[in-house]
């Protein structure tokens, strides 16, 4: 799944075109290397996301097309 996508259907971020712009402004990185939208996310990795001053690191413990409110927070763990 790309990586605009997945940031979307997990709501860490609210709205893919907001995931996309962070992707290109360089605020997302996997494993410590800037990635673009289209990086293919796997389970196991390790995002860190940085907007404004604030920065969350997330691993990815599941990848799901569609996913309800309630079990979003299910698709990874904080860390």
């Amino acid at each position: 799944m790309r990586l605009d996508k997945y940031l979307k259907v997990s709501r860490i971020i609210k709205r893919r075109t907001v995931a996309n712009d962070a992707c290109d402004a360089q605020h997302i990185s996997v494993g410590g290397r800037t990635v673009k939208a289209s990086y293919d996310v796997k389970v196991g990795d390790k995002l860190e996301i940085s907007m404004g001053p604030r920065t969350v690191a997330v691993e990815v413990v599941q990848v799901a097309d569609n996913v309800r409110k309630d079990y979003a927070g299910a698709m990874y763990k904080e860390l």
